[in-house]
């Protein structure tokens, strides 16, 4: 009989699937199932059940793992479903969905799993989005919009929310209603900048302002629901790249905006440039979904010349022109998007191929454009190991092969993964 939403069952949780469930069979029937451990037999309540797959929460541990630990943290409020697992355990779990992903989407065989760089648990967070909700600022709920407090996550210092708070009361005393606010910090925690979105108001520039001062900000921006914008103090933070490539590189500083894609993890950010410089060939570099810099820069900086940075992302690409200024002789920026470069560029492919896509992966367009390119090395740094492993496929079949494989745990007690491939041309 096919499970039906409701049914309470007892399972054998087998292995991790990608998003932080765990896969589970009854009748063999498919069961994702949160808040176990593999190994584990639990009790499940069904939560939502298809043709193909059904979702289950645990409602009892009959069989619990030698991992199983009490979760700091309500595991469905700001992504911590792997709250309940020993740290590294975590780590291998994420070890093995990469390779999962490589071999059951890329159809890539990978004889062990790829090792995983695992960093401290807390306060590791230099970015984060809060909502606001009747003036209190919180992460929303795993698939609600109710809002939790972002405290019992720890990831994020108290300090850093601390000043969150601080600012929606500064706004909330002259009137203003936030509706949402971006977080950015530098890696030491001593400058914060925030984004605001905001409900309309003619007094949001004194509020903005207000803000800034009793957070201890060093700026912050606005926009409200009609369009209008504001800003006070300096809205960026800045580090130096010495810091950002673990004392690689000695000179130079990157800025960004709170609204500029960056990093999130302080204590990992290094190792993932350490990972992307070691893998640049001698010779042109291209740094496609470039940010603000953080790989262009660093190599440029370094004394590699031949580096050209595209970005479209508008906030980004202006942090990106004034981080690369220092280094033009060596970095050369393109604003817009790195599918009409493609379309465009010189037909001289460039010796590497640094590719770092939103977590959708490489557009179609991009994918197609890139394995035409004939890069002799391509670097693609991804968020997410089903589109990584689905486009590392596009690369194999165009003849790459897969040099080397491995994660960094940006985001503990999450199902997220960063991961860092190079594929070089054997064609």
């Amino acid at each position: 009989m096919a499970v039906q939403t409701g049914d309470v069952l007892d399972v054998t949780a087998d292995k991790p699937a990608s998003g932080g469930r765990m896969l589970a069979r009854h009748d063999g029937q498919v069961i994702l199932v949160a808040g176990a451990i593999p190994g584990e037999r639990v009790t499940v309540r069904v939560t939502k059940a298809g043709k193909q797959v059904a979702f289950a929460d645990v409602s009892g541990v009959l069989e619990a793992s030698g991992d199983r630990r009490v979760p700091m943290t309500d595991p469905e409020c700001g992504g911590c479903v792997y709250a309940h697992i020993a740290y590294a355990r975590q780590v291998r779990l994420k070890g093995e969905i990469l390779r999962d992903a490589f071999v059951r989407i890329g159809r890539i065989p990978l004889h062990e799993d790829p090792a995983v760089s695992a960093g401290p648990e807390h306060a590791y967070r230099m970015r984060a989005r809060f909502n606001v909700q009747d003036g209190r600022a919180g992460f929303y709920r795993e698939n609600t919009h109710d809002t939790c407090d972002p405290r019992q996550t720890r990831q994020l210092s108290e300090d850093a929310i601390d000043a969150v708070e601080a600012a929606v009361r500064g706004l909330a005393a002259e009137g203003v209603t936030a509706l949402s606010v971006e977080l950015a910090e530098n890696v030491a925690g001593d400058q914060r900048a925030l984004h605001v979105d905001a409900a309309h108001t003619a007094t949001i520039q004194p509020a903005i302002a207000r803000a800034v001062e009793e957070a201890r900000l060093t700026g912050a921006t606005s926009s409200t629901t009609d369009g209008g914008t504001s800003a006070a103090g300096d809205p960026i933070v800045t580090d130096t790249l010495a810091t950002l490539t673990n004392g690689r590189v000695v000179t130079g500083v990157l800025r960004r905006h709170p609204q500029a894609f960056f990093q999130a993890n302080r204590f990992l950010v290094g190792s993932l440039v350490g990972e992307v410089m070691d893998a640049v060939a001698p010779g042109p570099v291209l740094d496609l979904y470039a940010g603000v810099g953080l790989f262009s820069v660093a190599i440029a900086a370094s004394g590699h010349g031949g580096v050209t940075a595209v970005e479209g992302d508008a906030v980004s690409a202006r942090d990106l022109e004034r981080n690369a200024a220092p280094f033009e002789e060596a970095l050369h920026v393109v604003r817009g998007s790195v599918e009409s470069y493609l379309q465009r560029r010189p037909t001289a492919p460039p010796q590497t191929l640094i590719v770092d896509p939103p977590r959708t992966g490489m557009s179609k367009a991009a994918a197609e454009s890139i394995v035409r390119s004939r890069a002799p090395r391509i670097v693609y740094v991804s968020c997410d190991p089903p589109t990584m492993a689905r486009d590392a496929r596009r690369l194999l079949d165009a003849g790459y092969r897969l040099s080397s494989l491995r994660g960094l745990d940006l985001f503990p007690n999450t199902a997220h993964i960063e991961s860092v491939g190079v594929f070089d041309l054997y064609l």
